[in-house]
């Protein structure tokens, strides 16, 4: 087994084929968890998926609970539970949904009234009406997570090498017999695909269309003076968490910068559902990323230098805007923040399915060929889950939840179910 990427999602799946004895490989063009998997906001969160995701959500926390006793793995996590916090007239249908969900899979789910909210976050400022709480969601660190995960999943017999682009596939009779990559030939019976937001350009080179889309997702670090929850903290329009570091990771929630790129235009069709429900939180930008992917070359040889190669790690320069607007809605809600200095800011790109669910799963077209990618911004939280489950359905075990949800023809007439 070959794996195409060191994220989250390639290190998950590695650790586990790993212990259930397949020989298994990982690639990775840049460095181990370079890309979103170390941008992200370290949120290790059940409230709020969507309802596809939610059993392989409860998984992953479970799993995230086992880190180190099982493994040995200091991510960094901590059950601290995680707070969405409403103001009146604030938008909190789509939370509010979601709660017949969390009663059907018996989630530690509260709703709070004002009075609960200033007991449980003490600090909070008194406009906010109504709060909702998971108890066991918590939180894990981003740049620890997938170096120590994949760590592990060499202790236990996978090979990981590091600057290491994979080029193409080989087949014989139709099915894999090799990757391809910039060292050369692996010999291989199957391959996965957990490429984040390079999957779509790496399967469309082997005539395979993937539907996905990159949105841009902007963060920083801040010290503050005084000590505020150690639990995540959202709100309509921003986010914090405590980081084991002493810091807060702190950005402007529900505004997601959109690139438009060529695929936007492929993709019209697909995509419109999402953005029709979502504009508000979606912010379309047209820039040089635009005429960078239109001369990118979508197709090659197996011996030709690749986009893999010449864009090691993709490392986009922060939205300081958002920033500024994410710092200034915290410490509104939480007017302890003030006088917070910044420290750190920085982006990731971030792949997006037409539905917000990731594709886990194999490419019927390609015997031997998987793909786990399309985590929509959810891919730290349920890693691990996801890389238990790509495990499972190719070593063909009985799939630790139902894979149907997250299958890749379902991309064919895709609904928004949002």
């Amino acid at each position: 087994m070959v794996i195409v990427g060191g994220g989250i999602a390639g290190v998950s799946a590695a650790l586990f084929l790993a212990e259930k004895g397949i020989r298994t490989v990982v690639c990775e063009k840049g460095r181990f968890g370079g890309e979103q998997s170390s941008r992200n906001w370290g949120w290790v969160r059940q409230m709020g998926r969507d309802r596809a995701e939610l059993p392989l959500a409860m998984e992953s926390l479970r799993l995230w609970r086992q880190m180190e006793p099982r493994w040995g793995i200091d991510a960094g996590f901590r059950q601290t539970g995680i707070v969405y916090a409403f103001r009146a007239g604030e938008d909190e249908e789509g939370l509010a949904s979601w709660i017949e969900s969390a009663k059907q899979h018996q989630l530690p789910m509260r709703k709070l009234d004002r009075a609960a909210i200033q007991r449980l976050l003490p600090g909070i400022a008194g406009d906010f009406h109504v709060a909702y709480h998971t108890a066991d969601d918590g939180r894990a660190e981003p740049s620890k997570a997938v170096p120590a995960i994949a760590e592990a999943a060499r202790k236990r017999g996978a090979v990981l090498v590091a600057d290491c682009a994979v080029r193409s596939i080989e087949r014989k009779a139709g099915k894999i017999s090799a990757v391809i990559t910039e060292k050369g030939e692996i010999g291989c019976s199957a391959a996965i695909v957990a490429g984040g937001v390079w999957s779509r350009l790496f399967l469309g080179n082997l005539g395979v269309t993937f539907p996905q889309l990159k949105l841009l997702g902007t963060a920083m670090r801040i010290e503050a003076a005084a000590e505020l929850p150690q639990m995540p903290v959202g709100g309509s329009d921003f986010a914090f968490r405590k980081r084991i570091d002493g810091g807060y990771t702190v950005s402007r929630r529900n505004a997601s910068l959109v690139p438009i790129v060529p695929d936007s235009f492929r993709f019209l069709t697909q995509f419109l559902p999402t953005l029709k429900t979502s504009w508000r939180e979606l912010r379309l930008r047209v820039g040089n990323q635009f005429f960078a992917e239109l001369v990118m070359p979508r197709r090659w040889s197996a011996d030709a230098i690749t986009p893999f190669e010449r864009f090691r790690t993709l490392d986009p320069a922060p939205n300081q805007r958002l920033n500024r607007a994410g710092l200034e809605n915290t410490i509104r809600a939480f007017p302890a923040f003030q006088g917070a200095s910044i420290t750190h800011q920085w982006a990731g790109l971030i792949d997006a399915t037409p539905d917000g669910v990731p594709v886990i799963a194999p490419i019927p077209s390609i015997p031997g060929l998987f793909i786990s990618s399309g985590y929509s911004g959810h891919g730290f939280g349920i890693g691990p889950g996801a890389g238990r489950l790509m495990a499972d359905i190719v070593a063909g075990d009985n799939p630790v939840v139902d894979p149907a949800p997250f299958s890749f023809e379902r991309l064919s007439g895709t609904r928004n179910r949002r």
